[in-house]
């Protein structure tokens, strides 16, 4: 495959976009939970956006429900929590599956290119992060715990 612009989700207000309207964007694609505890990392991955926006950078984000039922609103409250708690303007996308057998096609394409340690494909928790660069190939998977500062150099390196 090599890219993710054949893709589509539908964001929390329900449109269905493809991929491809951020094609030659460098990209932080994130599974997201809003009651983690990495939550707070909503403020980093904001401030990533803002810093970088106008270089050509975008922060996507997949609410998931699959990991200790962290998030278990729809996708009004969804929205709501992340703008009121963390002023997020970034792009949100409707709840979805990141494992198993209802995984959304993009996220099992994302596992499939950038397996996590030892190789296993699976995503473990909440925030695991997939930075894609401007051609839309997956570049780097990033551990929940990785802080989305921590991410700088790599986004510097591919803008």
């Amino acid at each position: 495959m090599g890219e993710i612009y054949h893709f589509s989700a539908r964001t929390l207000g329900g449109e269905t976009i493809g991929l491809d309207r951020y094609r030659d964007k460098v990209l932080l694609i994130v599974n997201t939970a809003s009651e983690c505890g990495f939550t707070p990392q909503y403020a980093g991955l904001q401030k990533l956006h803002e810093h970088y926006a106008a270089r050509g950078f975008e922060v996507l984000g997949f609410p998931c429900n699959q990991f200790g039922k962290q998030e278990p609103g729809d996708a009004a409250q969804i929205g709501s929590f992340c703008e009121k708690n963390f002023g997020v303007t970034f792009p949100m996308f409707e709840k979805i599956d990141v494992k198993g057998p209802n995984a959304h096609p993009l996220y099992r394409y994302l596992t499939d290119e950038a397996p996590g340690l030892l190789g296993l494909k699976a995503i473990k928790w909440n925030f695991t992060k997939f930075l894609i660069s401007r051609n839309g190939a997956v570049s780097k998977r990033y551990a929940p715990a990785t802080k989305p500062g921590e991410i700088e150099k790599d986004i510097e390196a591919l803008l």
